[in-house]
């Protein structure tokens, strides 16, 4: 009725895990940010640089996730198979390239911002500014199209 007992010492060294703690300041008081690592890696393996080289190359995933599902809506789909889940994230991994192809190229800077875009949310409102005003403007250049799509259904385009 109980659980294993590690009788070796390559058993027992097998299950270690190390835990690397990583501050954006000199102390816990001054940081805004913490990061804990959990690794399973061996002894030998196990370094404070290491353990920096190894995250900090997974951080580019951290962010796309962050600003995929935070901006773009990744995590908000309501579909009922597998296909449709697919096609949403296609959509997301597009609409996320275009932005920060624009963002990397200068490509909203250049008419829709004011300043750099320094960060995704920042290319993303340039994009949306860019975006509505295209569309207000085709709107007002083709009031005729609405007029005659409305009066299909009886109503009066004003």
């Amino acid at each position: 009725m109980g659980g294993a007992v590690t009788s070796s010492r390559s058993e027992a060294r097998r299950h270690t895990r190390w835990l690397a703690i990583q501050l954006n300041a000199s102390s816990f008081e001054q940081a805004t940010e913490v990061d804990y690592f959990l690794t399973n890696a061996s002894d030998n393996q196990v370094s404070a640089a290491w353990v920096a080289q190894t995250y900090s190359a997974r951080n580019w995933v951290e962010v796309f996730y962050r600003e995929a599902k935070g901006w773009l809506g990744l995590s908000e789909y309501q579909v009922r198979d597998a296909l449709s889940m697919k096609r949403h994230w296609v959509l997301v991994f597009i609409a996320y390239t275009f932005i920060l192809w624009h963002q990397l190229t200068g490509g909203f800077r250049r008419r829709w911002a004011t300043k750099p875009l320094q960060t995704f949310a920042e290319a993303l409102e340039a994009f949306r500014t860019a975006v509505e005003f295209r569309l207000v403007r085709w709107l007002n250049e083709h009031v005729d199209v609405f007029a005659s799509h409305r009066a299909k259904f009886g109503y009066i385009w004003a």
